[in-house]
């Protein structure tokens, strides 16, 4: 029997990159910089779950059911990923991806459910992902971000083990400004892509 879940969802996964890491190490300030530059970006999914439950009186958050809160982030990453495919010829960056799931579970210890690990084997990004580490002068809490910055660096560390575990090549990124950031983001994947 062939096992359909092995096979690459894009045929292009090399444009697709992701930036990931804990909570409140400058991530998404660098994905939106890297959409200022013209390429492609995607919003990650726990902020705006989180904005959408709250806002409709939902159970689906972190602090009241953590496993629907995942089942949500799994197909929102998914959307975001087959709406990425729909431009074969732009780059895209996204925000978190499918194995930040298996990330965030293990970090709750909690299991990994096969469709999980389906779609994390199904659902391929570019080689190299990106990691911010965590960062304490600018880590802040928020209504959305309650986590301290103790349990930021755990999460860091729950999410780079699931990277590196499905066969990612992890690269920190530097704590430098966001500008700097994105230069060194390009530069690394500037030799798998065509130019």
């Amino acid at each position: 029997m062939i096992d359909k879940t092995a096979d690459v969802a894009t045929k292009d996964p090399d444009r697709l990159v992701v930036v990931t890491g804990g909570p409140g190490a400058g991530k998404t300030t660098l994905i939106e910089a890297l959409g200022r530059r013209g390429f492609g970006i995607t919003e990650e999914a726990g902020r705006a779950i989180i904005r959408e439950q709250v806002a409709i009186g939902g159970l689906a958050l972190p602090w009241d059911d953590t496993a629907l809160f995942a089942e949500i982030m799994l197909t929102w990453e998914l959307r975001s990923y087959r709406g990425a495919e729909r431009d074969p010829a732009r780059i895209v960056f996204f925000d978190r991806g499918v194995p930040d799931l298996a990330g965030y579970l293990r970090l709750l210890r909690r299991p990994v459910p096969a469709h999980f690990e389906a779609a994390i084997r199904k659902f391929r990004y570019h080689r190299k992902v990106f990691v911010a580490p965590p960062w304490a002068a600018i880590y802040a809490q928020d209504s959305e971000r309650k986590q301290t910055f103790a349990e930021a660096q755990r999460t860091y560390e729950a999410i780079i083990g699931a990277y590196a575990d499905h066969g990612y090549d992890l690269v920190e990124l530097p704590l430098v400004p966001v500008g700097e950031r994105a230069d060194f983001v390009l530069t690394h994947l500037a030799a798998a892509w065509p130019s």
